[in-house]
C-alpha cells in the first residue's frame, strides 16, 4: 500500500499517542473528522496499524534488568527451530526474539528484576531446553534509547 502525506501523518500521530481521539488526529493532519476516520479504518484493514498499547514503565513495574541473550541451537533443521520457538513464545520474560544470520541463531531480549531472576531464568527455563547448544548474554547497564515509533 502507497502511503500519502495524510497516511503518513496518521501512522506517526498515532504511534505518539494512540489514546488520541479522532478529532484531535482530524485537526492535526488537516481532514474533517470523519474522513480521518475512514482513512484510520482503512490502514487498520491493511494491517499497517496492528493494535493499540499502551506503554509501561518497566522500571516502576519492577522489571529493571534489561538482558540479550545469544542462543546457539543444537543443529539447523525446522524441527529445532519449531520446537524452540513454541517453548520461547510461551515464556513471559523474552519480550522479542529474533531468527538470524550467522554465528548466533536467535536473539532473545529479557526484562527481569534482577541478575539472580536472570540466574533463574537461565537454569530453570534456557539451558532445560533440548535444542539450546550454547548461549552468551549481555545485561544492559543504561537504556539510551527504546523507541517503539518506526520511521516514517
Amino acid at each position: 500500500m502507497k502511503l500519502d502525506q495524510a497516511q503518513r501523518r496518521i501512522l506517526a500521530l498515532l504511534q505518539k499517542d494512540s489514546s488520541i481521539s479522532t478529532q484531535n488526529l482530524a485537526e492535526k493532519v488537516g481532514l474533517s473528522p470523519s474522513p480521518c476516520w475512514r482513512r484510520v479504518r482503512e490502514l487498520e484493514e491493511a494491517g499497517l496499524i496492528r493494535g493499540y498499547v499502551a506503554l509501561l514503565d518497566r522500571e516502576k513495574l519492577g522489571l529493571g534488568t534489561c538482558v540479550w541473550v545469544r542462543v546457539k541451537l543444537t543443529k539447523h533443521s525446522s524441527e529445532v527451530l519449531d520446537r524452540f520457538e513454541a517453548v520461547v513464545k510461551s515464556c513471559n520474560e523474552v519480550v522479542e526474539c529474533y531468527e538470524l544470520l550467522g554465528e548466533t541463531d536467535c536473539l532473545l531480549k529479557l526484562y527481569l528484576p534482577n541478575l539472580e531472576a536472570f540466574s533463574s531464568f537461565m537454569h530453570n527455563f534456557l539451558l532445560k531446553i533440548p535444542e539450546v547448544d550454547i548461549t552468551h548474554s549481555s545485561v544492559a547497564l543504561r537504556e539510551i534509547k527504546n523507541e517503539t515509533a518506526l520511521p516514517l
